[in-house]
C-alpha cells in the first residue's frame, strides 16, 4: 500500500475508531478480558487495512469506496411494535428470533418450547450471563486477513442469535432468523453478530430473512459463526430482501466435521449492494457441504457471492451451484475457491455459476478456481452467461403465450432447476414462490 492509499484508509477508519472507543465499554461483555482482547485485536485489524479496495483479490469486482464516504452512525434501537410476517408456513410453527438494527427483540421474538438440550436466544444475554459457554466458541474461525469487515464486525458485535445444540439433539421446529434494518434519516450502520453450534449427532433448520424498512442508507455489517460437528446436519438458508438503499454485507464461517451435512441456499433479491461471502473448513473425513443459489437484480443492483471450501480432510464432497439473472444496468459477481490439500485424498468438489443477462447494460463478473494439492480428486468448475434461448421462447410463443410472459416463465424455470434441489420442501417453496413473484412483479414494470 503507498502513502496515498495509506492516507485514504486512515480517513475512512477514524469514525469507526472513535465510535469505538466512545461505545468499547457499553458493549456486551465489556468486562470480559478474552473478549476485550478479541475486540482491540480485530479494531486493529481493520484499522491497518481501512475497507477492502480492488486492489484486493477477493474484492476485485465488488467495490466499497463510495460506501467509505458515507457517514454511518450507530443504529438506533427500535421502538417495539408488530412483528415482522413470518416467510415459513404457520404450519411449520417455527420459532422466531428477531433482530432489529443488531439487538435482539424479545417483544417480536418466540423462542418458547424449545426443547431441554436446545439454546436458543441472544448473543448479549449469554456475555452477560453465562459468557464460558461462548469463551470456545465466538471468535474461534479465525479472522482472515483479507476479511476487513469482518474483523469490524468483531469489534462492534453487539447482539445476534444463538444455537447451540446437544450431541444427539434435532429440533423439533425450524429457526426463523429474522434480520430487521430500519433506514431513517442519516445513515445507519449494525453489525449484527450470530453463533450456530451443532454438535455430534443433531440436526436443525435455520432460515435467515433479512428485511429493511425505510428508505435512506442503511449499512448491516453481519457475521455468523457456525461449527457442525461430527455426524451433524444443518440446513442453513437465507432470504435477503433489504431496502433499495442497503448495503448489505455478511461473512459466514463454518467448519465441518466428519461425516457432517452442511447445506446452505441463499436467495437475494434486495439491496443496492449486497455480498454474502461463505467460507468453509471441512475438517473431517466423509463430509458433505452444499453451498447453491439464486438471484435476481435489476436497475444498479450489485449482488456477490463469494465462496471458499477447504478440503483439509479425504473423502469429502462439495457441490456449489448458483444461478442468476441480471436486467438493466445490474452486475452479479461470482467467485468461487475450492481448495484441496495434500491430505484431502479422494475429494469430489463441484461448482457452477450460470448467468441469464437480459439487457446489454447487464453484467456478470465470474471466477470459478481450483486449487488442487493432492493427486487423486474428481474436481470441476464451470461458468456461462447469456440471454433466453431464442427456440424455446419461439416455441411458447407459437402457442398464443404473450412475450412478457413467455420470458417470465423460462427465466422461472431456468432459477427453478436450482431450487427444486432444496431438500427442506416449506422452504423450497417460500424460496420458488418469493423468486417468481419478484420475476413477475419485473414483467409488469416492464410491460
Amino acid at each position: 500500500m503507498n502513502n496515498s492509499d495509506n492516507t485514504a484508509a486512515t480517513a475512512e477508519v477514524q469514525p469507526f475508531v472513535g465510535q469505538f472507543a466512545a461505545k468499547k465499554d457499553e458493549l456486551p461483555g465489556a468486562s470480559l478480558p478474552w473478549l476485550a482482547e478479541l475486540r482491540d485485536a480485530a479494531l486493529q485489524g481493520f484499522a491497518s487495512r481501512g475497507f477492502p479496495t480492488r486492489r484486493d483479490e477477493s474484492w476485485k469486482y465488488t467495490n466499497l469506496r463510495p460506501l467509505a464516504r458515507i457517514p454511518f452512525a450507530p443504529a438506533e434501537r427500535i421502538e417495539v411494535g408488530a412483528a415482522p410476517v413470518s416467510v415459513l408456513p404457520a404450519a411449520s410453527r417455527p420459532y422466531r428470533v428477531v433482530i432489529a438494527n443488531g439487538r435482539f427483540s424479545p417483544e417480536r421474538s418466540d423462542v418458547d418450547g424449545v426443547p431441554a438440550g436446545v439454546r436458543l436466544g441472544s448473543l448479549a444475554d449469554l456475555l452477560r450471563n453465562e459468557p464460558d459457554l461462548l469463551k470456545p466458541w465466538l471468535g474461534s474461525t479465525g479472522q482472515a486477513d483479507d476479511a476487513p469487515m469482518l474483523a469490524l464486525n468483531t469489534a462492534f458485535m453487539s447482539d445476534g442469535m444463538v444455537l447451540m445444540l446437544e450431541e444427539g439433539m434435532t429440533l423439533d421446529r425450524p429457526v426463523e432468523l429474522i434480520y430487521l434494518g430500519t433506514a431513517g434519516g442519516e445513515a445507519a450502520v449494525a453489525h449484527p453478530r450470530s453463533l450456530i453450534v451443532a454438535r455430534k449427532g443433531s440436526t436443525a433448520t435455520v432460515v435467515e430473512h433479512h428485511i429493511g424498512q425505510g428508505e435512506g442508507t442503511y449499512l448491516s455489517n453481519g457475521a455468523t459463526e457456525i461449527f457442525v460437528g461430527d455426524d451433524a446436519t444443518l440446513h442453513h438458508y437465507k432470504l435477503q430482501e433489504e431496502g433499495a438503499e442497503t448495503y448489505h454485507l455478511h461473512a459466514n464461517r463454518i467448519h465441518v466435521g466428519t461425516a457432517a451435512v452442511y447445506d446452505n441456499f441463499v436467495v437475494s433479491l434486495g439491496g443496492r449492494l449486497a455480498r454474502n461471502q461463505i467460507d468453509v473448513e471441512i475438517r473431517g473425513e466423509r463430509a458433505d457441504v452444499r453451498l447453491n443459489g439464486a438471484y435476481i437484480a435489476r436497475g444498479r443492483q450489485h449482488l456477490d457471492h463469494t465462496s471458499r471450501i477447504d478440503h483439509l480432510a479425504p473423502n469429502s464432497i462439495s457441490r456449489q451451484v448458483y444461478k442468476g439473472v441480471l436486467d438493466d444496468r445490474a452486475r452479479g459477481v461470482f467467485q468461487g475457491h475450492i481448495v484441496v490439500a495434500r491430505e484431502a485424498q479422494k475429494t469430489d468438489g463441484h461448482q457452477l455459476n450460470r448467468a441469464l443477462l437480459l439487457s446489454d447494460g447487464a453484467e456478470i463478473d465470474s471466477k470459478p478456481m481450483l486449487e488442487i494439492y493432492a493427486d487423486d480428486v474428481k474436481c470441476s468448475h464451470g461458468a456461462t452467461a447469456g440471454d433466453l434461448e431464442k427456440n424455446a421462447l419461439f416455441y411458447l410463443r407459437a402457442r398464443g403465450i404473450p412475450e412478457a410472459e413467455a420470458r417470465g416463465l423460462l427465466i422461472a424455470a431456468f432459477l427453478g432447476e436450482v431450487i427444486d434441489d432444496l431438500p427442506v420442501p416449506e422452504v423450497r417453496e417460500v424460496f420458488r414462490a418469493r423468486v417468481e413473484r419478484q420475476l413477475f412483479s419485473q414483467i409488469e414494470e416492464h410491460a
